[in-house]
């Protein structure tokens, strides 16, 4: 019988005995000639599965062409896993290193005994399902299966495994939908801005509700870092926790990196807050060092528990409540994210366009709803 070209990878056909012969070329001999190997089978198919069982393990470095077992560096995850660690962590800042650390400790528990060449899909899945099983957090999983990700990945860019294994897995979906952010209602704003106490947590409060900063943000600001006219505020910097200690650092990402404009009724405010001779405007009492972010925390609970009619959130609270609070009033997303630093590239990169007359404008909108004529910088005594 005439043979038959293999998918391109040999040639097959079927001999007198009714057996199928697959012919593959696996080099070439001493002489010169080329030298194959053929796999057989009582059907077509059985040739063909032995073929391409044997060149994938032969691929895999499972085996040699003469099909003993290849000798190969045996490569714990482990050993990787710390590898990798130690290339990418100047890559992110030191809070999320501490992060990833953590998370690293638990993968190395699941996996970390495995060479990496023997992990497959299966079970990248039985590790997340564990720790899905064990209570952690869907943005737990979702992290720790973005880490395997990227172990793998380099793994397999240095020719160490011949694909992702996690690039296969099953995706775990999420235990419950995602919840909604609270924020203050326009109601409350409106008695935040009204009655808090014309103090430097007071003022504080009203700055993180009419610009949408952090508090991470607010706790780093410089005086150097305010216009002497209180118009705008330089985000250059945030406070991080570092193994328990207060540091500067850079902001959340490199879209946080902006100028906020204020609105008209909260400059005079923000000349008093600039107005310390202190590095930091919020600055630790005992040392030239910023404020403890928990420490702000109580003092926000604090000032707001004491307001009337206000449930007490928390300080990123601010921050919804100005996105949606612009939103209601009109002011269209690109310009809203771009004001608050959106770490989103792919919401980013609609909104790069928006220029600072865009921003101001728009938070002359917040002005006009939540500033009192009387509250406006031409009338608030401005603290040495």
């Amino acid at each position: 019988m005439s043979k038959k070209r293999c998918n391109g990878e040999g040639n097959i056909t079927k001999r007198k005995d009714g057996r199928w012969e697959c012919s593959i070329m696996i080099g070439f001999q001493k002489d010169g000639r080329r030298r194959r190997k053929s796999f057989y089978g009582k059907t077509r198919k059985d040739a063909l599965d032995q073929m391409h069982d044997f060149k994938q393990k032969l691929a895999d470095g499972l085996i040699s062409v003469d099909e003993k077992p290849a000798v190969q560096p045996k490569i714990l995850f482990s050993e990787w896993a710390d590898t990798w660690f130690e290339g990418h962590k100047e890559n992110i800042s030191r809070t999320t290193q501490q992060s990833y650390r953590y998370t690293l400790v638990t993968l190395k528990e699941r996996l970390g005994d495995k060479p990496i060449n023997t992990i497959k899909a299966m079970d990248i899945e039985e590790v997340l399902r564990a720790f899905r099983k064990e209570g952690k957090s869907d943005s737990y999983v979702a992290k720790a299966r973005g880490m395997l990700f990227q172990i793998m990945n380099k793994a397999e860019a240095n020719e160490l495994i011949r694909r992702n294994p996690v690039a296969c897995a099953e995706k775990m979906r999420a235990n419950k939908p995602m919840e909604a952010k609270e924020a203050f209602t326009a109601d409350e704003v409106k008695r935040l801005m009204q009655e808090l106490p014309h103090d430097k947590f007071g003022d504080s409060i009203r700055l993180m509700l009419g610009t949408g900063i952090r508090m991470q943000e607010l706790l780093a600001l410089e005086p150097r870092l305010i216009e002497e006219d209180g118009s705008v505020i330089h985000i250059r910097q945030a406070v991080k926790t570092v193994a328990g200690r207060v540091e500067i650092g850079e902001p959340k990402s490199r879209d946080s990196v902006r100028d906020v404009p204020i609105p008209q009724g909260l400059r005079g405010m923000v000349i008093g807050l600039r107005s310390t001779e202190d590095k930091y405007i919020f600055q630790s009492p005992s040392r030239e060092q910023p404020f403890d972010p928990k420490h702000y925390r109580d003092k926000f609970k604090e000032y707001v528990a004491a307001i009337p009619e206000v449930r007490v959130l928390t300080p990123h609270s601010c921050r919804h409540t100005f996105v949606s609070q612009m939103q209601a009033l009109g002011v269209d997303l690109a310009t809203i994210q771009s004001m608050v630093g959106h770490a989103d590239l792919d919401m980013t990169k609609h909104y790069l366009h928006v220029q600072t007359p865009i921003k101001q404008k728009a938070v002359e909108v917040f002005d006009q709803a939540f500033c009192l004529p009387e509250a406006h910088s031409s009338q608030i005594p401005v603290r040495p």
